[in-house]
């Protein structure tokens, strides 16, 4: 069928095949009657156009084939559920065992603290890399209670893990509606403009200032930039599990972030110093020596304490606005401060 697809008009075939065009974009195929077949576009491409791009005729009908019959297998794919995740113990920098087995769930939060340079990242790296006793930590990463094949372990179509990191700089000449729209369409995404809209009205709601849609994403400010990832992440990626490192000085409501990636039924691991968002969690991992210390899970007295650590991050919050809208803090903050209770 897919051999048949290089004689049919490529405007019949991107009635039901959108995605054609990002491969069009992609090997320079700009400016062509779009009632011609492939096959027939690659006759009239000239040896210069040719080579200026590496390949010939038969390469690129090659290729063509290639990106539709590995598009087809991505539609088609049944999609695998992550039941669970387990981290099975290794050793920390001199060697002692970590003698740990940890299990998380769909809808679970963990909270990974410890001192800079402790070894958070190196456990987030861990899980990321879906770890088998081949790191420097010597610990192994189980899915559904099996170790992952190697053919799914390194492949970026079952990529089973999202990590928004510190720095979310983007260098694509790109708005973010153009961002978005490519990504919704490499996940065969239907009534794509609705998936669009949502996700920049998601963005928006979790970003201290709000953005357009029409606005190139290399001119997103650090909060807006988390923001976006973290509502195309929570509505849009097929990646069950979601590791986010040092999300508190990204200008995003991070309650409202993890609310909204909990609800999408995912895994969230997280890297934190800020401690509303390590007694959010379900349970947080200690970090000591680059190995895990110990496993606390959030008590009652401290989900008492959060609902107050919130009240006083809202006043911080307001405090913020009052100053980037030009005003002046020269009010009785201690009084400000005394009615949280």
């Amino acid at each position: 069928m897919i051999t048949e697809m290089i004689w049919v008009p490529i405007s019949k075939l991107m009635q039901d095949y959108p995605y054609i065009e990002d491969f069009l974009l992609s090997v320079g195929l700009k400016d062509f009657d779009s009632e011609l077949s492939m096959g027939s576009i690659a006759g009239t491409l000239t040896e210069e156009w040719l080579e200026d791009r590496g390949m010939d005729r038969e390469q690129l009908i090659g290729h063509f084939t290639a990106f539709m019959d590995k598009m087809e297998q991505l539609r088609l794919k049944p999609e695998s559920r992550v039941k669970e995740i387990a981290i099975l113990g290794g050793h920390d920098k001199s060697g002692n065992e970590e003698n740990i087995s940890l299990t998380v769930r769909p809808g679970d939060i963990l909270c990974i603290v410890g001192p800079t340079g402790s070894g958070k990242s190196r456990l987030l790296a861990d899980i990321e890399c879906l770890a088998q006793r081949d790191t420097p930590t010597g610990r192994q990463v189980l899915v559904n209670g099996e170790a992952p094949a190697a053919d799914k372990r390194f492949s970026i179509e079952y990529k089973l893990v999202a990590q928004l990191s510190q720095n979310m700089n983007f260098v694509m000449d790109l708005t973010v509606e153009e961002f978005v729209t490519m990504h919704a369409e490499s996940r065969m995404i239907e009534n794509i403009e609705d998936s669009v809209k949502a996700i920049v009205d998601c963005a928006n709601e979790l970003a201290g200032e709000r953005f357009a849609s029409c606005v190139p994403i290399t001119q997103l400010s650090g909060g807006q930039s988390r923001a976006l990832m973290i509502a195309d992440t929570a509505l849009l990626s097929a990646s069950p599990v979601v590791l986010i490192d040092e999300i508190e000085n990204a200008g995003v409501d991070r309650k409202k972030a993890l609310e909204l990636l909990v609800k999408k039924e995912k895994i969230i691991l997280m890297s934190t110093h800020d401690p509303i968002l390590a007694l959010m969690g379900h349970r947080r991992i200690v970090i000591k020596n680059g190995g895990i210390h110990k496993i606390i899970e959030t008590g009652e007295a401290e989900k008492a304490n959060m609902d107050i650590l919130h009240k006083i991050d809202a006043k911080m919050l307001n405090l913020r606005n009052i100053l980037r809208s030009g005003g002046t803090v020269d009010f009785d903050v201690q009084g400000y401060f005394a009615g949280v209770k």
